[in-house]
């Protein structure tokens, strides 16, 4: 396939997915379908849902398409950590002795050695260049309550899945979460 040098990959769009070659070369694909539930209920049954699995065996077949016909060995789905400017915040709690970082939105893996040096800081009671950032210092907007949290979070949804059909331009909606400090663009 080419794929040389084992680079991770992700796309640019708003409902991501990612990918990267495992040590004994396969695949790893993930991203793109974050359902949410009323309530903000987590529930083991909602870890297996074959809409989603189908959907990304469909995206990754048009990503890959000369590896039509494999098989997928594993699957796992499970709760994302989010808030509500779509990337971590941070802070510190019990007079300074604990520190935290919260709300990755499926970018974790990338930020996790980022948010470890701005903890570390934190912990240590240094200004640093890191703790100075206006992303550490200022914490996301909580979600609003039910049933508002979940209008507004299908309605982003369905929004986001729009801009990415539309290479990226935003609708007033999001243009607007944007303007208030809110989505991956604020």
């Amino acid at each position: 396939m080419g794929w040389r040098n084992r680079q991770g990959v992700d796309d640019i769009a708003n409902q991501f997915h990612y990918y990267r070659l495992t040590p004994d070369n396969r695949i790893l694909w993930g991203g793109y379908d974050a359902i949410y539930h009323y309530g903000r209920r987590i529930r083991p049954e909602y870890e297996q849902r074959p809409q989603t699995f189908g959907k990304l065996a469909r995206h990754f077949f048009t990503t890959f398409p000369q590896l039509e016909g494999i098989r997928f060995t594993h699957r796992w789905a499970g709760a994302i950590d989010t808030c509500t400017r779509f990337f971590a915040f941070h802070g510190t709690a019990f007079g300074g002795r604990v520190a935290y970082a919260q709300g990755f939105t499926g970018l974790g893996v990338a930020a996790t050695r980022f948010g470890a040096q701005v903890m570390l800081d934190q912990l240590d009671g240094q200004q640093t260049a890191l703790t100075s950032l206006e992303m550490v210092r200022r914490r996301p907007l909580p979600f609003p309550p039910e049933p508002v949290a979940y209008a507004g979070i299908q309605l982003t949804r369905a929004a986001l899945a729009a801009a990415d059909r539309r290479q990226g331009r935003r609708n007033l909606w999001l243009r607007g979460l944007d303007r208030l400090g809110i989505g991956f663009d604020s």
